[in-house]
Formats: C-alpha cells, sequence, structure tokens
C-alpha cells in the first residue's frame, strides 16, 4: 500500500539522541576501525575510508540499535522481554542484547532467511520463530507474540531508538577522520542511512551522504522520487540485508536529508564483494558491498575526493558464495 508522505510521523532523533546512544551502548559495542586501501585508492583515483562494522560484534552495525533499544527500557518493561523481526543480522543483534541484559527475547526470521544467519541466533541460545517471508507475515507473527507475552517490539530500523543507535556509527567516524567530500551507505529498511543523515549533516553539513542500493530491490529510490513510500515490488538480489521497506521514521529523514540514491546491478554487487576480499582482504557480505559497487559503478564523480564508505556486515555466506 502506498502512502502519503504527510501522514508520516514526523518525530525523529537528533544528534544529541544519537551521543546519548554512543554513551549508552560503548560498554557493549565495538569502536570498529577506519582502514583504507591503497591499492584500491590507486586503482579508482579516490582516496577511500572503510568504516568496518563487518568487524562489529554479531558482525553487523545492527548490535548498536539492538543494545541502544534494549538498554533504554526500564527495568520493569525490560523484564517483559522482547521480540524482534529480522531477516539476518539484526534478529542476532536483539538475541545478543537480550541475553548480555539477561531478559526473555523472542525473534522471528522468515523461513527463506540465509542459514548462516539463522545458526548465528541458535548461537546466542534462541531458536527462531520462522514465518513466511513477506513483511506482512513477520508483522502478524510479531504481534501475536507481543498479544500472548507483552513483550517490546524492538523494530529492526524503524524506531528512533533503533535509527539513533545506528547513527553511532556515522559519529564515531567524525571522530577518527577529518570531514570528507562524500559519504556512501547501503540503504534497505533506512536505519542507518537515516541515523547517519542526522550525526553528518549536523556535524558535516558541507560531505554529501549518498545511499547505495540494488536496481533490484529499489523502492527507496523509486520512495524519494516519488515523495511517497512506494511497495517493494522485487526481492531477488543476492544483498539480502536490503529487501526491507522504508518506514514511518526513516522515511522523513531520507526524503529531506540525503544527497544521492544511486541503483547497482546483480554483478556490480558479486563483483564489489569479491573484489573487497581479495584485493583489500575486507570480509563482508553483498549487502555491505553496494556502495563500493555504486562508488566503481560511478568512479568519475568521485575522482580525486576523499570518501567514506560503511561497510555495515561482515556476515558472508562461505558455503553458497555469490560468484559461485
Amino acid at each position: 500500500m502506498l502512502m502519503d508522505s504527510t501522514t508520516y510521523n514526523e518525530t525523529r532523533p537528533a544528534l544529541n539522541d544519537v551521543r546519548a546512544a554512543l554513551a549508552r551502548i560503548s560498554p557493549f559495542v565495538r569502536r570498529t576501525p577506519v582502514l583504507v586501501s591503497p591499492e584500491l585508492d590507486e586503482q579508482t583515483g579516490v582516496t577511500v575510508s572503510f568504516k568496518c562494522e563487518n568487524l562489529q560484534y554479531v558482525g553487523a552495525f545492527k548490535a548498536r540499535g539492538a543494545c541502544n533499544a534494549i538498554y533504554a527500557l526500564d527495568k520493569a518493561t525490560a523484564y517483559r522481554g522482547v521480540v524482534t523481526h529480522s531477516s539476518g543480522n539484526h534478529a542476532a543483534a536483539v538475541a545478543r542484547a537480550a541475553r548480555l541484559r539477561d531478559i526473555p527475547v523472542t525473534v522471528v526470521m522468515p523461513d527463506n532467511a540465509r542459514p548462516n544467519k539463522i545458526a548465528a541466533v541458535r548461537r546466542f541460545g534462541v531458536e527462531p520463530v520462522l514465518c513466511a517471508p513477506t513483511a506482512a507475515a513477520r508483522e502478524a507473527a510479531t504481534m501475536d507474540i507481543v498479544a500472548h507475552t507483552n513483550a517490546t517490539v524492538v523494530h529492526p530500523y524503524d524506531d528512533p531508538l533503533t535509527i539513533a543507535g545506528q547513527g553511532t556509527v556515522a559519529l564515531e567516524l567524525t571522530q577518527q577522520a577529518e570531514p570528507l567530500d562524500a559519504i556512501l551507505v547501503p540503504v534497505g529498511g533506512g536505519g542507518l542511512l537515516a541515523g547517519t543523515l542526522i550525526v553528518i549533516k549536523s556535524l558535516w553539513p558541507q560531505t554529501k551522504v549518498i545511499a547505495a542500493e540494488p536496481a533490484r530491490a529499489d523502492d527507496a529510490y523509486r520512495s524519494w522520487k516519488a515523495g511517497r513510500v512506494q511497495d517493494v515490488l522485487h526481492t531477488d538480489t543476492c544483498a539480502d540485508g536490503l529487501r526491507t521497506p522504508l518506514g514511518q521514521h526513516t522515511f522523513p529523514i531520507i526524503r529531506s536529508l540525503v544527497d544521492d540514491i544511486l541503483l547497482v546491478s546483480e554483478e556490480a554487487i558479486v563483483r564489489a564483494t569479491r573484489q573487497l576480499l581479495e584485493q583489500a582482504r575486507l570480509v563482508v557480505e553483498p549487502s555491505a558491498a553496494v556502495p563500493w559497487a555504486a562508488l566503481t559503478d560511478h568512479v568519475s564523480r568521485f575522482r580525486g575526493k576523499r570518501v567514506g564508505i560503511i561497510l555495515s556486515g561482515g556476515n558472508l555466506d562461505f558455503d553458497h558464495l555469490p560468484w559461485s
């Protein structure tokens, strides 16, 4: 269903909320490094700084939003438990954060989730509840659990606390690097992109923030162009973490602040994933390689500039490599 942007809740986190999130979650997340690759810089003519959330706990930036949302709960609410739905990295992040706080947790996952991501949830002692691979089925299963347990929903992206937590990636980056000409960010549900926009447009207002999205899951691009959220028409992309629709909290932030959204082909995503592994020694999953694919596909636009790339996750399924 299409929803006009004017119907959205414009409540959004601010820079101070991201700063508070970083203070809250610092004991539970890793301050990930910013790495460079002289070889890739020479090939592209771009000076690239990789913010390596592939080295984060649970192998993805999702650890940040999950910890912020769960540790912001008061004790009585937290002890009633939490529930979430996710195709992968957020599921493991919530399972881990709930285990750290020692509260009950239920995780809903689509039955077509990648095996390595289901296994990641099980490693935290949580058996996921599987459902049909649609947004409606995930939401329905989650709401059924809430009705029976009174648990708090920890949304994978569409919640101010989650967005603020994801924004700590960019806040750290501003502490680790000089102002950049541009930052490339993958976009699925938009939590990471929205959090990045809040931080960068506050602290580095001259820096362009550019989203990168698979052409086979182009709802963010179409939504941005149309001024209202568009339906997800296709999900047949190897970048499985970017198949989700934008939300009522993320879309207004993206609509008003993002500088551009670049679409990339499946071939470019596979090539980028392999190039980062082989030449930069960076293990990233296809979703995380999408910004690098966008840079290499549009290299003339960035040549001679200083560009940051957020590598959102490193949970590459070695049993099902995208080029095999």
